[in-house]
C-alpha cells in the first residue's frame, strides 16, 4: 500500500501541488436497529476507499472515491488539483499549513473479541436480549429502540511531507432508548455504550444489565414531579458536566468555529471561568472512546489544556488554523471516513477533578437541584446553551429529595463557568457521537461540580 500511495503523492507533486495527502481505508461495518422486539434493520459489509486532498495556490481541492485502484487514484489527484486551481481564483486568504514533525508508524489494536469475528446472529440476539430485559422490568415500559454499530479495519495516511501512518480502527457503539407510560404521564430514558477495546464490552455492560437499568430510570421518572422554574444552586453530575463542557464550551474552542466568531475569539489568555475550573481535550486516554494516536492529518494526538484555573489557555487546532493563529496543531483534525475532509473535532473533553466530596458539595444548599444525567443538548457561537435533563432530584436542606422529570438547564457558557464554586474529586467519562456535518466518536465528562446559580426550566 505504501508504494502505491507514494506514486500518487509523487504524481501530485509533479503537477506543482504545494501539498498532497491521501487517506485510504479498508473497513468492516455492522449496523443494527431493533424496536420493540423486532429487527428493523441489519446490515454488514466491507468498504474501501480513499480521500485525496491537495493544496494548490493557497486553495484546497478534495476528491473521494470508493476504490483503491492506482489508475483511479491518479485520476483523483488530477481532479483535486483542477478543483484547487479553480478555487484559488477566488481565495482571499491563501491557506498555509503549520509545520509538524513527520512520522512513520504502524498502530495496532488488540482485542479479545474483535466485533468482526462475532456473528450477526449473536449481535442480534444480544440486542434483542437487552430489549427483552427492558420490557420484562416493568409493564409500564411501552417502547424500546436500540441502535448498534461497530467499525473495524485499517486506515492509511500518506502526505508529501513524508508522513506515513498505518492505523487500526476499532469502535463498538450502542444506544438504547426506552419510554414508559402510566395513565397520562410519559417518561423516557437513554444510555450509550462505547468501546475501543472490542465486543468484550458486553461482558461487563451485559444486555440484561443495560436493559433493566434504562427501564428502571424511565419508570422512576413516572412518579417524579415537575421542577420549579427559576434560578437555583445546582449540583451537576459527571454525565451532565460532560455534555455541558462538550456542547457549551468545547465547540466554542474548536479553532475553526472560534475564527468564525465564537464568543472565545478574543479571550485567549483571559479569565473566562472561576479559578476552580480546568478543562482539557485529550486524545491520549487509553481505552477512551475519543482516543487515537494520530489524527487525520497525520499529527500526533496530545493532551490539550483549554482552560487552566479559569483562564482560557488554548484551542483545538488543525494545521491550517494553527498557522493562522501562530499556535501548534493539537491533533484534532478528524474525518468520519474517506468520503469527508478532516475538520476540527473534539476527542475526550472534560472538566478536571477538584478536591471536594459529594457531601461537601451538597451541604449548605437550602433548596436546589441535583442534575444526574442528560437527555440532549445544544449551544450557539454566542455562548448560549440549553441541556435537557433525564434524571434529576431536588436538594432540600443539604439532602437529596424527590425526583423531578422533564427538567432543563439554560444560560450563557461563560457566566455559568464563572459561577462554578466547587469541584468534586471523583471523575467519569461517557462515550458518545458528535455531529458537525459528519459524525465523530467522542467522550466527555468530569467530576460532580457545584454551580451557585443556574436557570432551571420547569413549572411555574
Amino acid at each position: 500500500m505504501k508504494d502505491i500511495l507514494a506514486e500518487i503523492i509523487d504524481h501530485g507533486r509533479s503537477l506543482d501541488a504545494e501539498y498532497v495527502e491521501i487517506r485510504a481505508q479498508k473497513l468492516f461495518k455492522t449496523f443494527l436497529t431493533t424496536k420493540d422486539g423486532t429487527v428493523e434493520g441489519a446490515k454488514e459489509g466491507t468498504e474501501s476507499g480513499a480521500g485525496v486532498r491537495v493544496l494548490v495556490d493557497g486553495a484546497w481541492g478534495f476528491v473521494s472515491l470508493g476504490k483503491l485502484e492506482p489508475k483511479m487514484l491518479m485520476g483523483a489527484v488530477d481532479e483535486a488539483i483542477r478543483l484547487a486551481k479553480a478555487a484559488s481564483l477566488h481565495v482571499k486568504s491563501p491557506v498555509k499549513l503549520a509545520e509538524v514533525k513527520t512520522a512513520e508508524d504502524k498502530v495496532v489494536t488488540n482485542s479479545t473479541k474483535n466485533p468482526q469475528d462475532v456473528s450477526m446472529e449473536k449481535k442480534i440476539n444480544n440486542t434483542l436480549m437487552m430489549d427483552k430485559s427492558a420490557f420484562k422490568f416493568d409493564n409500564r415500559i411501552k417502547s424500546c429502540t436500540i441502535n448498534y454499530l461497530d467499525v473495524t479495519g485499517t486506515s492509511y495516511f500518506f502526505n508529501s511531507d513524508g508522513t506515513f501512518i498505518e492505523q487500526d480502527k476499532l469502535y463498538v457503539w450502542l444506544r438504547i432508548l426506552a419510554s414508559a407510560r402510566e395513565n397520562s404521564i410519559y417518561s423516557s430514558a437513554r444510555e450509550e455504550i462505547g468501546s475501543t477495546a472490542g465486543y468484550e464490552v458486553f461482558d461487563i455492560e451485559t444486555p440484561e444489565k443495560e436493559g433493566s437499568m434504562v427501564a428502571k430510570r424511565a419508570v422512576e421518572q413516572l412518579k417524579a414531579k415537575t421542577p420549579k422554574g427559576g434560578s437555583f444552586p445546582v449540583i451537576i453530575g459527571p454525565n451532565v458536566v460532560g455534555v455541558f463542557i462538550h456542547e457549551a464550551m468545547g465547540h466554542l474552542a474548536e479553532a475553526d468555529l472560534t475564527l468564525s466568531g465564537s464568543v472565545l475569539y478574543d479571550k485567549i489568555g483571559k479569565q473566562i471561568a472561576s479559578d476552580v475550573v480546568t478543562v482539557y481535550d485529550d486524545g491520549t486516554i487509553e481505552g477512551a472512546f475519543g482516543s487515537f494516536k494520530y489524527d487525520d492529518e497525520g499529527v500526533r494526538t496530545k493532551k490539550t489544556p483549554l482552560i487552566k484555573d479559569g483562564r482560557l489557555t488554548g484551542l483545538m487546532q488543525n494545521r491550517e488554523t494553527a498557522k493562522k493563529l501562530g499556535m501548534e496543531p493539537t491533533g484534532n483534525a478528524r474525518a468520519e471516513d474517506f468520503r469527508f475532509e478532516p475538520i476540527i473535532r473534539m476527542r475526550n473533553t472534560y472538566l478536571a477533578s477538584g478536591d471536594s466530596n459529594f457531601e461537601e458539595l451538597i451541604e449548605g444548599i437550602g433548596f436546589g437541584y441535583y442534575l444526574k444525567s442528560f437527555r440532549g443538548g445544544q449551544a450557539n457561537l454566542d455562548g448560549t446553551f440549553q441541556v435537557g435533563i433525564q434524571e434529576a432530584y431536588e436538594i432540600v436542606k443539604g439532602k437529596l429529595g424527590d425526583a423531578v422529570r422533564s427538567a432543563s438547564i439554560s444560560g450563557n457558557t461563560l457566566e455559568t463557568l464563572r459561577k462554578v464554586d466547587a469541584v468534586g474529586k471523583d471523575f467519569e467519562l461517557w462515550p458518545g457521537r458528535c455531529g458537525k456535518g459528519q459524525t465523530a466518536f467522542i467522550c466527555d465528562g468530569g467530576p460532580h461540580i457545584r454551580v451557585g446559580e443556574m436557570t432551571i426550566g420547569g413549572g411555574a
